[in-house]
């Protein structure tokens, strides 16, 4: 079966452009700055950009439409992963991101690529092997936060992990597709996507390990 292929968020694009200085909240209309806050749809996987107070109105649990995302990275130190464990995993590259889908009932895989988020078929005992060694995973909140891994530069390279919010992930996502030129993509999305990882090492804390 083949990927299934996602067209970017709207409101994902902006991130990786020039920002508009008239941004609105998509439920009141207010005027909002650029470092404003999202939800998410989860049945159609669309974000919306939210002033504070209609955010407010919104939690990541409620079985409502739309769910709050929130804004907590944690670099995850000490994340075990093995190479085989990765290749098993069939991401034809060395980054993906991973969230607990409700609508779905089931864990996705997306990754990156040219023509936007990705979804990849995901082995379900290769899934579970990893979730068993790795308790932070159990506290992912579905929908809205997603396991962010970065496994570029030498194929045995160790990779950083971080527990993202979604719309950091689907961030990613634009980045590649808004820089990628011909057919390797050209040194300006490598470059874009090296600074991606490096400010949300910046913007992370290291998670607890008894936590």
């Amino acid at each position: 079966m083949p990927p299934m292929q996602y067209s970017p968020f709207t409101s994902l694009q902006n991130l990786v452009r020039q920002r508009d200085a008239r941004e609105h909240c998509e439920i009141c209309g207010l005027g909002i700055s650029s470092a404003h806050q999202h939800l998410i749809e989860p049945i159609a996987r669309k974000l919306v950009c939210a002033c504070d107070a209609c955010a407010l109105l919104f939690d990541s649990a409620t079985k409502t439409k739309y769910k709050r995302v929130p804004r907590r990275v944690l670099t995850l130190n000490d994340f075990q992963m093995t190479d085989g464990e990765w290749d098993s995993l069939l991401i034809p590259i060395g980054m993906a991101f991973f969230f607990e889908s409700s609508p779905q009932s089931a864990t996705v895989a997306i990754y990156p690529s040219p023509a936007g988020a990705t979804e990849s078929l995901l082995s379900l005992g290769a899934w579970q092997e990893i979730v068993s060694r790795n308790r932070v995973l159990a506290r992912m909140e579905p929908d809205v936060e997603g396991l962010l891994v970065n496994r570029l530069g030498s194929p045995r390279h160790p990779g950083e992990y971080y527990l993202a919010p979604i719309d950091r992930c689907y961030e990613l996502v634009g980045t590649l597709r808004t820089h990628w030129r011909g057919l390797s993509g050209g040194s300006e999305v490598w470059k874009q996507v090296g600074n991606f990882f490096e400010q949300l090492k910046s913007q992370a804390t290291p998670e607890l390990s008894h936590a």
